[in-house]
């Protein structure tokens, strides 16, 4: 569709600005088991227009509604009360997560509605299995698979709730930060079920940077002075990963893994039902989003290999959840991206190509390497290539089957 079009050449900052935006004017509200959705919904809207919503299943019934504007959330906060502290004492968070109990639940139950809920998990193998075996072709096949995994609308703004829920929390401390997905979430590759990449972020902070220019004097901020980076890194998310495990609603077995390569802070948000890995602002992960995100919107070819390659990987026990000797996925996807980029004619630029293309709005130098390339999709030539996805799909195993690792290596830049 029109609409579709349109959307899939958003620039990766602009959808990103939005979803976050999304985020702000969402809450989250556990739902009782029988339940009137119109009443739900018009009682919601005493508060203020509700733009949109939706019920997936997660310990029960949950609702994840989106208001207009970001004052109806703070009008619903001042409705809610405190639960009782009979037996348990509460830590007095107040937070964008609610849970509903009807008053009268025997008269009310009459009223009950069967509710639509969203799927925030892909169905299991033998059920695709089925589905594929009903597709005409291979290429199909291909396009049922990415459509039965990929990640929903509905999971996408699960995804942007939680970072924004645990932003929340750190805003305590640091009232310029952001929290921000990252990764799968957001680079248009993310399989319904996987775990989310967020990250603090201070670049809001930064911006604000250029010292006072009027007068006899320059103004800073005293801050407190650590000798590296990383002990900032590692001090922020030890204080973070207490706060989450203290006073943050809904988060369980919150680990600190402070002295890996990347310090990160993993944990469960239960109320999202999200495995979640939180760091600190990593720019170069962000860019890596962002290029997977731009291969990804350039043709609808290049996400049903990705998902079928990597689909197929798992399935003989190629890749794994849990860390070891296993290729990963990300490696895998950049296989794909090789592949494509090698056809003749290519499918998708290279890095370089990109980098041509780039103006001065998408200058990024980090940590002393370039990252510049094109963010504006319009500026792209689209390919000529016509080839269809079973015969890539047989042309990539061919073409890694016969590849001499041992003399070449892959390169996406040239």
């Amino acid at each position: 569709t029109d609409a579709e079009e349109s959307a899939r050449k958003k620039t990766f900052a602009e959808v990103q600005t939005e979803r976050l935006d999304q985020a702000e004017r969402a809450v989250l509200i556990k739902c009782p088991s029988k339940l009137n959705e119109k009443k739900l919904l018009q009682y919601l809207s005493s508060h203020g227009n509700v733009k949109s919503h939706f019920f997936f299943e997660n310990r029960g019934i949950n609702a994840l509604i989106e208001f207009s504007e970001k004052s109806s959330v703070a009008s619903l906060q001042d409705a809610v009360g405190i639960p009782s502290a009979s037996e348990h004492h509460v830590v007095p968070f107040k937070s964008r997560l609610f849970t509903f109990t009807l008053k009268n639940p025997v008269s009310q139950r009459a009223e009950e509605t069967p509710l639509h809920l969203s799927p925030q998990s892909h169905i299991p193998v033998k059920n695709l299995i089925e589905k594929l075996c009903l597709a005409d072709s291979i290429s199909s096949q291909m396009y049922i698979l990415l459509n039965e995994y990929q990640l929903t609308e509905e999971n996408i703004k699960l995804r942007f709730l939680a970072c924004s829920l645990i932003r929340d929390l750190a805003c305590a401390y640091f009232p310029d930060s952001t929290v921000k997905p990252f990764g799968s979430s957001v680079n248009t590759f993310g399989k319904l079920g996987s775990d989310v990449d967020m990250f603090l972020d201070f670049r809001d902070t930064e911006k604000h940077a250029t010292k006072m220019k009027k007068g006899p004097f320059e103004m800073e901020y005293q801050m407190k002075r650590l000798p590296s980076e990383r002990l900032a890194t590692q001090r922020i998310l030890s204080v973070i990963g207490d706060c989450l495990d203290n006073f943050g609603p809904g988060c369980s077995n919150v680990q600190k893994i402070l002295n890996a390569r990347c310090p990160l802070v993993k944990f469960s948000h239960q109320p999202t039902g999200f495995q979640c890995d939180l760091s600190v602002s990593n720019s170069i992960a962000i860019r890596s989003s962002e290029l997977l995100y731009i291969y990804g919107c350039l043709d609808s070819r290049v996400r049903a290999l990705v998902f079928t390659i990597r689909c197929w990987a798992r399935v003989h026990g190629l890749t794994n959840s849990a860390p070891g000797t296993w290729i990963t996925n990300f490696s895998l996807t950049m296989m794909v991206m090789f592949f494509l980029q090698r056809r003749s004619p290519p499918i998708i630029p290279t890095l370089d190509q990109l980098k041509e293309l780039a103006d001065e709005k998408d200058k990024h130098v980090i940590g002393g390497y370039d990252c510049s390339f094109v963010s504006d999709l319009r500026k792209i030539k689209p390919t000529k290539n016509k080839e269809t996805l079973d015969v890539l799909l047989g042309e990539f195993f061919e073409y890694f089957g016969n590849f001499d690792f041992r003399k070449n290596s892959i390169n996406l830049r040239k």
